[in-house]
């Protein structure tokens, strides 16, 4: 076990964790930005673990898309296995958090809500889910008292507080591992704040949580994927 631990820390959690569980229209103003309506239950989708594109390393854009998104999100890693936890327990399953892009080719993603398909080819592509380092629980007291940022080539593109988010993190966990059994590095994106845009090749992109230097991500710069 001693062992199995130290080759698996979860300050890396993206180089053996399993699961990206992402949850949609979680934030008021950006499910208004996206003309959609507030539902009474998450939107889920899955991310594989070869989206993880962590700290330094390039931002790629498929070929197939002309209209590349940046969505800013809060991650939830997960610090032991957890299934059916109710929503009174579920903090004691975090392991920590990590400030996490959910890259969106928002083109195709148009076009899949157009024909009621699932939306793997817009979210799911290598490195759509840059991650930042990890912070451990113990350094952010309270996940719905954040700030979080996100500037594009130095300019302020997204903004938003983590108090405003529709299901609180507790919530989330209860929710998804009522479905989906989450295991030790797992992480749980929890949605987006107004302010999503589009990025091009080149450009850079820079994000962070006010109040703690140490989660400024490093600027993702963003390649067209070969």
């Amino acid at each position: 076990m001693g062992l199995m631990a130290a080759s698996r820390p979860l300050s890396r959690f993206w180089e053996w964790g399993k699961n990206i569980v992402c949850v949609g229209r979680n934030y008021a103003d950006h499910v208004r930005e996206m003309r959609s309506a507030v539902l009474s239950e998450p939107v889920l989708f899955l991310k594989p673990s070869t989206a993880y594109a962590p700290e330094g390393s390039p931002i790629l854009m498929p070929a197939y898309t002309r209209n590349l998104h940046h969505e800013l999100e809060l991650g939830v890693v997960m610090g032991k296995r957890c299934r059916a936890v109710p929503e009174a327990a579920a903090m004691d399953y975090v392991g920590g958090y990590a400030l996490c892009l959910d890259m969106t080719a928002r083109d195709v993603q148009d076009e899949c809500k157009k024909k009621g398909l699932p939306w793997t080819l817009a979210k799911s592509f290598t490195a759509s889910c840059p991650v930042s380092a990890f912070v451990p629980k113990e350094k952010i007291p309270d996940p719905h008292k954040l700030k979080l940022w996100l500037k594009v080539n130095g300019e302020l593109r997204q903004e938003g507080e983590t108090s405003s988010m529709i299901f609180s993190i507790p919530y989330i966990i209860s929710y998804v591992s009522k479905i989906i059994t989450l295991e030790e590095g797992d992480i749980i994106l929890t949605g987006t704040p107004k302010g999503v845009g589009p990025v091009k090749e080149n450009d850079e992109i820079e994000a962070g949580i006010h109040g703690l230097p140490k989660v400024s991500s490093a600027t993702l710069p963003v390649r067209l994927q070969e």
